[in-house]
């Protein structure tokens, strides 16, 4: 007697195929613009791809025309297929492990890798800093706390001189918050450059400001 057939539902289904498929996993081309949280590239096939990046990355120093470089993860969902980018395997590793723990999508786990360097977000994990790591946008307490139980002894810093940015450099930078992060945004909407817009923004002394509060006080040092 043969077995019922069982068809697996749509959400599982596409859940499985997320983890298991990741057909691109770098791409090269031509910086064309940045929107909305993500850098369009245009590979030398014509093909725009829209890529999702961590605020303040590396990557968005870059200037329309030039070549731009990024790894990627795809995200595979019943309606949608996204790709994030990253600048080296190091934060993009980093991504996969905080999309790894259970209830951090890729968002969250965005929002916390627009922290800081790659090395300061892995210090706040292996430090059990849950009150930083809940300073990102959609971050709650319950969330960082499961991230430090599933992550903090996986993960260790980087030593001096390896990561992107020296331990010393990035330990007197501040932390990027999400209204930081968005006024950082709307300096460049100005027509401020992206280095610009996040050199003032690291002028303003690290407070609980609104974010238009940040591009007042951002302005002041730029005028």
């Amino acid at each position: 007697m043969s077995r019922p057939f069982r068809r697996k539902q749509p959400e599982q289904a596409y859940q499985k195929r997320g983890e298991d498929v990741q057909m691109i996993r770098q791409i090269t081309g031509e910086y064309l613009y940045y929107e909305k949280g993500a850098v369009v590239i245009q590979t030398s096939g014509g093909i725009g791809f829209r890529v999702f990046v961590p605020e303040l990355s590396p990557l968005l120093n870059t200037r329309e025309g030039e070549t731009i470089s990024v790894y990627t993860h795809m995200a595979v969902k019943e309606d949608s297929i996204s790709l994030y980018g990253f600048p080296d395997r190091d934060s993009l590793q980093l991504f996969q492990q905080l999309i790894s723990v259970n209830g951090v999508g890729p968002k969250a786990a965005m929002s916390i890798l627009s922290l800081g360097t790659v090395n300061r977000v892995k210090s706040y994990i292996a430090a059990k800093d849950g009150k930083s790591l809940a300073k990102a946008q959609g971050v709650g307490k319950k969330s960082a706390e499961r991230i430090i139980l599933e992550l903090s002894d996986k993960i260790s810093p980087l030593p001096e001189g390896e990561a992107g940015i020296p331990d010393t450099e990035a330990s007197d930078m501040p932390a990027v918050t999400s209204q930081r992060s968005e006024a950082i945004v709307a300096l460049t909407t100005l027509g401020y450059t992206r280095k610009e817009a996040e050199d003032a923004i690291s002028h303003v002394p690290e407070e609980d400001l609104s974010a238009e509060e940040y591009i007042k006080k951002a302005l002041k040092y730029l005028l």
